[in-house]
């Protein structure tokens, strides 16, 4: 299918509105559609926060309200318009009503869509119903871009399970802390900035007991500015916590291996809750938690945990993605690994990542990378 230039711009513009939602539209996914007549924008708008209007609707209560004109006069009719939509309209009665026919009674003419819907619920639904009313339906124009600003949300609705982000602060030579624990601060100010941003649009920020015992964090977004804050889910098999540990304030999600009553009905008072998940070696069913998330709508998942658990993870296939912060410093061999992984005897085992952004974040390198 081919689009126009025209038709590049206007997408590129709704990805830009859509991308509003970063740190607040979860469990939905984060979408903006732009309205257009005689070559001109007539309305625009993102979905803000579950629950409330979607970006077509948004757009559609802007058209005439001011700012957009033609020839010098407000456009009130969007009889005969194009609208361009991040993501395939929905077809269904959730929280709100369908936007498919909320397009249709607005006299829209043309649909330009970057991806499908990967919800079931939707999965071209809405597509064929703007088909039957008369609607020219066009799909996949800026598809990879729109899919990327979703990931998490595109994980849960075709895998279960929430996209999986590790991040690791690092030193040239690899090294996450000293041999006895001191790792604050290996990366500078701007990179620990950097990562509360990603820690803003994830829905929930990971880490295991030892890092709670060892730095009593609290998990939460202080460096940028957001409405929404992810909830803390720890790892502890044995339910060790401490009942004074700040991510617990928070509201934060316990995964346990074994149920320890005394222990839970305190958490609870809290207001933390505890999922027992046993494996068979009677620690945490990680690929089991990561289902329970996504039954949760989380849809990203950062973790920042340490050499143990971003082991296990990584030996569990668990990790979709490497969010790595690496400062010019060297910290020597007796320093931490990022990861507890067993020894390799053949390059042939070694897991390859694809390398799919590498950038300078203050005096620090951010590289994001990805199992192939």
């Amino acid at each position: 299918m081919s689009f126009s230039a025209a038709d590049h711009t206007f997408m590129n513009r709704a990805l830009q509105l859509a991308a509003h939602g970063l740190y607040t539209t979860t469990p939905n996914p984060r979408v903006g559609c732009v309205l257009v007549k005689d070559g001109a924008v007539i309305g625009e708008g993102w979905h803000e926060k579950a629950g409330q209007p979607h970006a077509e609707i948004n757009a559609l209560a802007k058209v005439g309200a001011g700012g957009t004109a033609q020839g010098g006069l407000a456009v009130t009719s969007t009889q005969g318009a194009t609208a361009y939509v991040t993501l395939e309209p929905c077809s269904h009665h959730g929280r709100t009503p369908p936007c498919a026919d909320s397009l249709i009674k607005a006299g829209v003419t043309r649909v330009v869509v970057a991806m499908q819907d990967p919800n079931p619920l939707v999965a071209g639904q809405g597509l064929a119903r703007l088909t039957a009313a008369g609607i020219a339906v066009e799909n996949g124009l800026m598809e990879t871009e729109a899919r990327e600003l979703n990931i998490g949300f595109v994980s849960r609705m075709t895998r279960g399970r929430p996209w999986l982000r590790l991040k690791v602060a690092m030193s040239l030579d690899g090294k996450t802390a000293l041999n006895n624990g001191v790792s604050q601060w290996i990366t500078g100010p701007d990179a620990r900035r950097d990562a509360h941003a990603w820690r803003a649009r994830s829905c929930a920020v990971l880490t295991g007991f030892g890092t709670v015992r060892d730095d009593n964090p609290r998990l939460n977004v202080r460096e940028v500015k957001t409405s929404c804050q992810p909830r803390p889910v720890v790892i502890d098999s044995r339910l060790e916590i401490p009942l004074d540990a700040r991510l617990l304030e928070g509201g934060a999600l316990i995964f346990a291996a074994s149920h320890v009553t005394g222990k839970m009905t305190d958490l609870a008072v809290r207001g933390t809750e505890v999922v027992v998940l046993p494996n068979a070696d009677g620690k945490v069913d990680l690929a089991a938690m990561l289902m329970e998330l996504g039954s949760r709508g989380i849809n990203e998942v950062l973790v920042e945990a340490g050499t143990k658990l971003n082991g296990s993870l990584l030996r569990s296939g668990l990790v979709d993605e490497l969010l790595i912060y690496q400062a010019p410093v060297l910290l020597g061999d007796k320093a931490r690994g990022m990861a507890d992984l067993p020894e390799l005897v053949e390059l042939a085992g070694a897991r390859r990542l694809t390398i799919t952004d590498r950038r300078m974040v203050g005096v620090d390198q951010r590289i994001l990378a990805r199992f192939t």
